[in-house]
């Protein structure tokens, strides 16, 4: 079995260093000055007309059946993803990681798979990167080995070249999914419960201030989407992100999008700088798609001052790890401020947080739904509403585990009724709460 895999991945990177041979020989024919007087279509028809003349002839070597597929590679080449283009095409895949020219990994349900995808050699992947950075006005070489930019289908691209990456470049890409993920959806795939959704999306109609936490691809941008879904149409919204990936569907949305420095090291506008301004653009509500740093800040004076249901992300492994981190934040944002007065200011800011995990299992829960209730003694007050306790693993790698209402009703009831939003109080009744009806949809 091993030599087997051997002998297919021997084949499969001959195969990848023939293409990138006649790829050069296609770029050494084309004669630019008549292939700037073509339209796309014309240019595109003559590449490929091109490509199957030398896939045909008889030094290359290749039999019918591989002759297509090689065509098919090098229009990939010139105008795609190259290798990675059946990846890029998946719509199960939300990771692509590149190792180095004869690795490559996805991330499918969750969990990472090894693929048998590579490339003719570091030269080849290093072509590719440099040419997806170009299209994203960005640069990487020697003198600037490292980048992290946008792709033209939102989907966000990371890579380290040598010398910082020591075995080779390093491609990350983090799919860009044009289908929003519905709560519907969610519950269906059993990431929440169907009355956590229900609470949820009273919360956001009431006007909480809700902070999202959670790992790296556990799921916070889109329960963030799906939480706005429930933002009333009348409100006014600024979303503020370093990468745009939010999908609001208001007609009162201004999106914003930070601009990392160029190659000078200067023109960068920050999320802080963009929160900062849109103080000024009559938000009824800021949703700041992740807090990294000293934002944090503006974003807490926004909610304390009259931006009501204002939602934000923050990377953490708890709730009160959340809390932790956003006065971490804090401290970054330059103003020194006593501990017990931080905790105070983001008590009074926070009403509800969310916690999501990504389980050993690839799954995705909701884990916690939690009040923050204040700070008494310099400590936090925190109440969870709903809990996830899995309690093993079955036979088919699926985790065994159920969603519990605790009992305990938030002090923020009062709250949302006093802006019109009554929430029945039958929704809290401590208890086991079970999978949700074909037909379920939140209301």
């Amino acid at each position: 079995m091993i030599a087997e895999n051997t002998r297919r991945a021997d084949s499969r990177q001959a195969f990848q260093q023939l293409k990138t041979r006649l790829h050069r020989r296609m770029v050494d024919a084309i004669d630019m000055s008549k292939a700037g007087q073509l339209s796309e279509d014309q240019l595109r028809d003559q590449l490929r007309a091109l490509a199957t003349h030398l896939c045909s002839m008889d030094a290359v070597k290749l039999d019918p059946a591989d002759r297509e597929v090689m065509v098919r590679e090098i229009m990939d080449e010139i105008y795609g993803y190259g290798p990675l283009e059946p990846l890029m095409n998946d719509p199960e895949v939300t990771d692509i990681l590149v190792n180095g020219a004869g690795t490559v990994f996805v991330e499918k349900g969750g969990l990472l798979q090894k693929t048998d995808i590579r490339f003719a050699d570091d030269e080849h992947l290093i072509s590719l990167i440099q040419k997806l950075v170009g299209r994203a006005g960005r640069r990487i070489d020697e003198v600037s080995p490292m980048v992290d930019c946008k792709l033209p289908d939102g989907s966000r691209l990371n890579a380290v070249i040598p010398p910082l990456a020591l075995r080779g470049p390093t491609l990350s890409i983090r799919r860009f999914t044009r289908k929003a993920l519905l709560f519907e959806d969610m519950v269906q795939l059993g990431s929440l419960a169907p009355e956590m959704a229900e609470f949820l999306a009273m919360a956001v109609r009431g006007r909480l201030n809700m902070i999202i936490s959670g790992g790296t691809g556990a799921g916070k941008t889109t329960m963030l989407n799906c939480v706005s879904r429930f933002v009333p149409p009348t409100e006014r919204v600024i979303t503020i992100e370093q990468t745009a990936e939010l999908q609001l569907q208001q007609p009162d949305v201004v999106s914003m999008e930070w601009r990392p420095a160029n190659v000078e090291g200067r023109g960068e506008i920050t999320q802080r700088d963009l929160l900062k301004n849109s103080l000024r653009m009559r938000p009824d509500r800021i949703i700041v798609g992740e807090c990294r740093g000293g934002e944090v800040l503006d974003m807490l004076q926004a909610m304390n001052t009259g931006h009501d249901g204002s939602m934000s992300t923050v990377h953490a492994n708890d709730t009160r790890d959340a809390l932790d981190r956003l006065e971490l934040m804090v401290a970054l944002g330059g103003v020194e401020l006593p501990t017990m007065i931080a905790r105070q200011y983001i008590a009074s800011a926070v009403h509800i947080l969310v916690h999501i995990t990504r389980l050993s299992t690839g799954e995705r829960k909701v884990t916690r739904i939690s009040e923050l209730c204040g700070c008494r003694d310099g400590a936090y007050t925190i109440e969870d509403i709903f809990v996830y306790r899995m309690s093993g693993i079955d036979a088919n790698n699926r985790a065994i585990g159920a969603f519990y209402a605790t009992g305990y009703e938030p002090v923020a009831l009062s709250r949302m009724a006093s802006v019109g939003h009554q929430v029945p109080r039958d929704l809290f009744v401590p208890r086991e709460l079970g999978p949700a009806a074909d037909d379920f949809s939140v209301r």
